[in-house]
């Protein structure tokens, strides 16, 4: 297991901010943003917990829909990024294993694009699903089980010239580190069983499953990632019994 201490993003956080801008990137602003809203969008949540809120983009997102949120992160830089951007918000650093909130304070927890930077994937999949009450939703986006099994070389160029994206060990869980824009990480590939045998040994229903298409945005980076979509989405409702 890595150490989930050193993962990259207290040293990245800086560069992280400058290439989210004010609207996020890309795969935020024109492929998830829409679809991720419209499962919460007039649903009468009124309590939601944002695991690895980062800046806090996606919280104020929230909060526009009139949603109590609270979001936690680990990493100091985002969360006082987080409570500059939103002073009224509710920033709190903290890691998804060791949440610490009541049991059922929330009826709506999302994992926007942070399951992926988790080491301890099921003890933070445990506390997660602890902060739900009964009937609650667990709202994810995550990366591609595909598009994580190509890192770190991802698009490469054949003899031909053609580019390609090429997959290699899917099956084999591991720590993966990549970079972008002066950002260094570690990201998680896990196959797509992982995750979904994770949450229904949890007894959580799977009520949607999506891989949203782009809406717009530069069309050369629209064109490439429907050639590889990066991301799906996946709701999960907790029963009420």
């Amino acid at each position: 297991m890595s150490d989930p201490a050193f993962n990259g993003w207290d040293e990245s956080a800086a560069a992280w901010l400058a290439a989210q801008g004010d609207h996020g990137d890309y795969g935020r602003q024109y492929v998830l943003d829409a679809p991720m809203l419209a499962r919460v969008r007039g649903r009468g949540f009124a309590m939601a917990l944002d695991v690895g809120c980062g800046e806090g983009r996606f919280c104020r997102l929230l909060r526009q829909q009139g949603i109590t949120t609270v979001g936690i992160d680990p990493t100091e830089m985002l969360i006082a990024r987080a409570r500059v951007l939103d002073p009224g918000g509710d920033y709190r650093i903290g890691r998804a294993e060791a949440i610490d909130i009541a049991d059922g304070a929330f009826d709506l927890v999302v994992s926007y694009l942070s399951l992926i930077d988790i080491a301890d994937l099921d003890g933070a999949a445990a506390k997660m699903i602890a902060a739900l009450r009964p009937g609650g939703t667990l709202l994810i986006a995550n990366l591609n089980s595909f598009s994580t099994a190509g890192q770190p070389d991802g698009w490469t160029e054949g003899e031909d010239g053609k580019a390609r994206y090429a997959i290699d060990n899917y099956l084999e869980e591991r720590a993966i580190w990549v970079g972008w824009r002066g950002i260094h990480i570690q990201n998680w590939h896990r196959p797509l069983s992982r995750y979904m045998t994770l949450f229904l040994n949890h007894g959580l229903q799977l009520c949607h499953f999506s891989e949203p298409a782009p809406t717009g945005g530069d069309p050369e980076t629209a064109a490439r990632y429907r050639r590889v979509p990066y991301f799906h989405i996946m709701e999960w409702q907790k029963p009420f019994g």
